[in-house]
């Protein structure tokens, strides 16, 4: 059977929560999904008969929080462990597996066909997630355009503000490889075609964030980090230019006609800022195809649930451009709490100079601003060894590396209006290297106890409750 979204709930369902039935889709899920990041608690949530912002109840289910949980997230990959994703992310979705093509009586995607007027938006459970943003938005649609020049698809996440039954503003970020398309067509003066597609397994939805050059599909991807092939299917209105997950819960397809904006936003983004109201494209919905019983998929944005996913894909996409030129590199963590701008690399004894190889090629990378490079006996998964290693390996005047007038995101909020480079900077917090081959590194030792007296002290710690110590 192939790996859905409802397979991975089955598989996970110690992990979900089945909410009271009755929540608001205005701000009560999103208030939840807050206050649960505050704790530091990562169910995934489940939310029937969700009221819209007129009181009406919703018969198709919302899931949320799918991928707050990195633990949770890994297992969804096959991973025991979520601190071993970065080469494994680069691996598999380099190497990818070809899709599988279904006939459309065999897609569930496509069990419920609804054209015309039937295709009312107002029927997605769609939320308003935080204060002053415009209305109900779809946070984890997956865009798929294609090249008109080549055919090649891109499929990305990109928001979509559902104003009216048949259309919705969608933005697609400048620098993307679907802007991109949309210009294309654009400057022929001709609509472009968008399939959005919505709910699938959390591997396909990693996969789909794979960071690929431009035009590449990003179906093989999705099918390497899936380890299966992709099923797919045309979509009913754009047929075999635009193909969609068969497995998916919910497909709106439509048109984004040339030279026609719309006010979009201000929209919660992954910065934890809301973000300003920007012209964008719009989509004219043709059809809507979901499942009899479909679920629909939200993302919190700029809450961990939205972070985790997409800060994996970009630790496969820095160990692959780290890893040729710093062959130490062991390990790769782009933490939640630096959004998507903080990136800590993990060497093995590197050689004079191969710390700032590996640093200056990660702020190359577009989203970065500050990254880290410490050695592998530094737990980069611990924030308290990482300020520790740049407390006690790092003088600034020799260590730290600023490198003005990089690209950089348009959506960081500390950004002068107007500018289009960023300010970056990379921190070498390794030690200093051996002399020689085998040779210790000049540095003071460790504290360490020895190996017997560290034993004989966990074994008394675990005896403590019996032994009736008090907690504090």
């Amino acid at each position: 059977m192939s790996r859905d979204l409802r397979t991975f709930l089955a598989e996970q369902s110690a992990a979900v929560w089945e909410l009271p039935r009755g929540l608001s889709r205005r701000y009560e899920l999103t208030a939840l999904q807050h206050a649960l990041d505050a704790r530091g608690e990562y169910p995934v949530l489940l939310a029937r008969d969700t009221l819209g912002a007129d009181g009406a109840r919703s018969a198709i289910p919302v899931v949320t929080n799918l991928t707050a949980s990195r633990v949770l997230t890994a297992a969804a990959l096959g991973l025991p462990d979520h601190r071993c994703t970065a080469e494994w992310f680069a691996r598999r979705s380099a190497g990818g597996i070809d899709p599988q093509v279904l006939a459309r009586d065999a897609a569930p995607v496509q069990e419920v066909v609804l054209t015309g007027d039937a295709a009312d938006l107002g029927r997605i459970p769609a939320l308003t997630q935080h204060e002053l943003e415009p209305g109900p938005y779809l946070t984890a649609a997956h865009a798929t355009t294609f090249d008109p020049d080549t055919g090649v698809d891109n499929t990305a996440i990109q928001r979509c503000w559902l104003r009216t039954a048949r259309r919705m503003s969608w933005f697609p970020y400048p620098a993307s490889h679907n802007a991109r398309n949309l210009r294309k067509f654009h400057g022929r003066g001709e609509p472009c075609p968008v399939a959005f597609w919505i709910g699938h397994h959390p591997a396909v939805l990693m996969g789909t964030q794979a960071k690929l050059r431009y035009p590449q599909s990003h179906w093989r991807a999705a099918g390497g980090v899936l380890g299966e092939p992709l099923r797919l299917v045309p979509s009913i209105t754009h047929g075999e230019r635009i193909m969609v997950p068969a497995d998916a819960e919910i497909v709106i397809e439509g048109w984004a006609p040339s030279g026609v904006l719309a006010a979009d936003g201000p929209f919660g983004e992954y910065t934890g800022f809301l973000g300003p109201q920007t012209p964008a494209p719009v989509c004219d919905v043709a059809c809507i195809t979901m499942r009899s019983d479909a679920i629909y998929h939200d993302y919190g944005s700029g809450l961990t649930d939205m972070l985790v996913p997409d800060n994996m894909a970009m630790e496969g996409k820095l160990y692959e451009l780290v890893k040729s030129v710093a062959p130490s590199l062991r390990n790769v963590h782009v933490p939640a709490s630096g959004r998507r701008f903080h990136a800590w690399l993990q060497l093995a004894e590197p050689v004079r100079g191969e710390a700032r190889d590996a640093l200056v090629a990660a702020l190359a990378y577009r989203r970065t601003k500050w990254v880290v490079a410490v050695d592998d006996d530094i737990d980069i998964f611990s924030a308290a060894a990482l300020d520790w290693a740049i407390a006690t390996r790092v003088q600034w005047s020799r260590d730290a590396i600023v490198i003005d007038d990089l690209s950089g995101s348009s959506l960081d909020p500390s950004l002068p209006a107007g500018a289009s480079t960023a300010s970056k900077m990379g921190v070498d917090a390794t030690l200093p290297p051996a002399a020689a081959p085998g040779a210790p590194r000049p540095v003071p030792p460790v504290t360490t106890v020895p190996a017997d007296a560290a034993t004989r002290a966990g074994a008394l710690r675990d005896g403590a409750d019996a032994a009736g110590w008090p907690r504090f």
